[in-house]
């Protein structure tokens, strides 16, 4: 029997959690060495054992630009505010692609890591926070291709205009992060007991890149369908990305700020459901 005397010299109590929001970020902090470990490991999980390795982060998004200038820009002819096809579609590109890639691999938290999660203790979030930094590299690559083709066109193109909005570009990223990171981290909290959404996650992705202004500007929509357009908080951030760079969009504070508060109250709710369901995920995986 273990004495009162003996708790005292304890570092650490580990106990179960009882309340619905007990996540203890502080130990976000502690492990942020595991935290980097994770991040390495996926980052070189992508392309290990490829011949080409990180130059696939670039070619995805020039046949991605490519393939919608063909159809988009040529052949179904859709209005891009008079911006360069190349520029227009690879603006909205990166951004969705990182979206997408923080909601399709966090949503897969739980499953993916049982066999991890049932031999040893460590806080849960910091492996869709990994993920989060590993998307993010991966963003900066295609970040840096964008940059190079918008300074091809700001230089041969006289309607490229460039503006303050360029300073809040660190905020737009997080806010795509933390969106990923919300709605993914529901998704796998889901996916627990329903497997059903592992099916319904794809096809929603490809429903949801299309209510996102990527292959054509917003200010093509019909103002009755506006208002659900701008309920979708990848709008906002889209619109304002190429804004920020472009000069043209029709993206208002009122937008952005109602995103801003769509991401927060997805990444509430998928931080109650997270920390609801890492108590007892292992009795339903």
């Amino acid at each position: 029997m273990i004495s009162p005397k003996n708790i005292d010299q304890w570092t650490t109590i580990i106990k179960p959690r009882s309340g619905w929001l007990e996540l203890k970020i502080g130990e976000l902090f502690h492990y942020r060495d595991l935290i980097m470990l994770f991040v390495k490991r996926d980052f070189v999980a992508i392309y290990k054992q490829t011949i080409l390795g990180p130059i696939w982060f670039i070619i995805q998004p020039i046949f991605s630009t490519l393939a919608f200038t063909l159809i988009f820009g040529n052949v179904a002819k859709i209005p891009t505010d008079s911006i360069p096809h190349a520029l227009f579609y690879l603006s909205g590109i990166i951004c969705w692609n990182y979206f997408s890639s923080c909601l399709i691999k966090t949503s897969d938290t739980f499953i993916a890591n049982s066999y991890i999660f049932g031999k040893v203790y460590f806080p849960r979030l910091t492996v869709p926070i990994s993920i989060i930094i590993t998307n993010l590299i991966t963003f900066l690559i295609q970040f840096i291709l964008f940059i190079g083709v918008f300074l091809y066109y700001y230089y041969t193109q006289p309607n490229i205009h460039p503006n303050v909005g360029i300073v809040f570009l660190p905020f737009l990223i997080m806010q795509i992060a933390l969106l990923g990171l919300g709605f993914g981290i529901i998704i796998s909290s889901l996916t627990t007991r329903y497997r059903d959404f592992n099916y319904l996650l794809g096809f929603g992705i490809q429903l949801w890149m299309y209510g996102t202004p990527i292959v054509y500007p917003l200010t093509e929509i019909p103002d009755k369908w506006k208002l659900l357009f701008i309920l979708n908080p990848m709008t906002a951030i889209v619109e304002t990305f190429r804004y920020s760079f472009i000069g043209k969009g029709g993206v208002s504070a009122l937008y952005l700020i109602i995103s801003v508060i769509m991401t927060i109250i997805l990444l509430i709710i998928g931080l109650l459901l997270f920390s609801r369901v890492e108590k007892n995920f292992m009795d339903t995986v």
